[in-house]
């Protein structure tokens, strides 16, 4: 709204023009969010459900009791302000729309007295990562020349033809397996938290920096991305919120994102690297958060369904395991996987835009 009211008033008051600054955005975007939730959240502890603990977590009794589902808080706050300083088309409106849907499925599952159970949250999860894949394809062929989807990836110079059923595929996976993920890495106070504004500051800079300026990636031999500057706008509009929900959820918490908060961020991510058009960016922004939870998720599944035992000595998430087998503090856990992840994050993003 902002973009545009800049274009207007410029006619009549030239600094005017600063509202169209992708620059200035950004700041505005993130700033806001960061100061809003971080005064105002503590405003709604009374109107939150409250953790009832949770199976198998070690710890439980110690979040037990803790306003949960803030997510619904800050989600929401991250919309309004998207309405606000985003220049919007409708592909950003539909991830705006769909991360709250995600959000709000997850705050009924965390306001419910019964837990929705597994099953239902991942029919769910599907049906909404479906929905944005294929609305993904359409607004990647639209935005292509030639009306056809391409990948980008490593140690390759060329770009690669994706069938649109195809591509439909392996975004619905990569975004599920986001939300997931997400979910499961959420038991340490800000962890899941930590990990994931990594994520977002990494995403916004390759939007803004790499993917969104025309000239660095001519010079990289990637794609650029027309809108790219505005979709940093967005996620750093979602970083600003969550940096204002961590200053509250940092070790020892007062409150906590539920799955109303992991969920809708780890949609946001996986919707963020399909527009990108190279999966491997996740492992950028989200590999420890992958292989914290996603490696639980596989063993569960194979012990479950093809009655296979894997990682018999190890206790997932990862972040449990350390903190039962290895003695590290919550504090340890948070710092040693941030280091961690960052290490992680520097050496992928050299590899993706520069072995080519």
């Amino acid at each position: 709204m902002l973009y545009y009211l800049g274009g207007i008033l410029t006619e009549y008051f030239g600094p005017a023009r600063l509202l169209q600054s992708y620059t200035i955005l950004i700041a505005l975007a993130l700033y806001s969010g960061f100061l809003i939730v971080r005064y105002f959240l503590p405003s709604f502890y009374n109107l939150l459900p409250h953790d009832r603990g949770r199976e198998f977590t070690i710890n439980a009794e110690a979040a037990k009791g803790k306003p949960t589902g803030a997510g619904v808080v800050w989600v929401s706050a991250f919309v309004i302000l998207s309405l606000i300083f985003v220049p919007l088309d409708w592909m950003k409106c539909s991830c705006l729309i769909l991360t709250w849907l995600m959000m709000l499925t997850g705050y009924l599952d965390d306001h419910s007295i019964n837990s929705w159970g597994e099953y239902r949250k991942a029919l769910l999860d599907l049906f909404i990562a479906v929905l944005a894949s294929v609305l993904l394809a359409f607004y990647l062929i639209n935005s292509s020349n030639d009306h056809k989807i391409y990948f980008w990836i490593p140690f390759f110079t060329h770009e690669l033809y994706v069938a649109p059923w195809l591509f439909v595929i392996i975004s619905t996976i990569m975004i599920w397996a986001s939300i997931n993920t997400t979910n499961c890495t959420d038991g340490v106070d800000g962890l899941s938290s930590t990990l994931v504004l990594v994520a977002l500051i990494t995403m916004g800079v390759v939007f803004y920096f790499i993917l969104g300026h025309k000239d660095i990636a001519e010079y990289l031999l990637v794609p650029h991305i027309k809108d790219g500057a505005a979709w940093a706008v967005m996620t750093f509009a979602l970083a600003g919120v969550l940096m204002g929900y961590l200053w509250h959820n940092a070790f020892p918490s007062n409150v906590l994102m539920g799955d109303a908060g992991s969920r809708a961020l780890g949609f946001y991510i996986g919707v963020c690297v399909m527009v990108t058009r190279n999966p491997f960016i996740i492992l950028a922004t989200s590999s420890l958060i992958f292989v914290n939870g996603g490696l639980g998720l596989v063993k569960v599944f194979l012990k479950r369904f093809l009655k296979i035992s894997i990682f018999t000595s190890i206790r997932f998430p990862l972040h449990d395991h350390m903190r039962k087998n290895h003695g590290w503090s919550p504090t340890q856990v948070l710092i040693k996987f941030l280091i961690i992840q960052i290490l992680i994050t520097v050496a992928v993003l050299g590899i993706i835009f520069k072995v080519r």
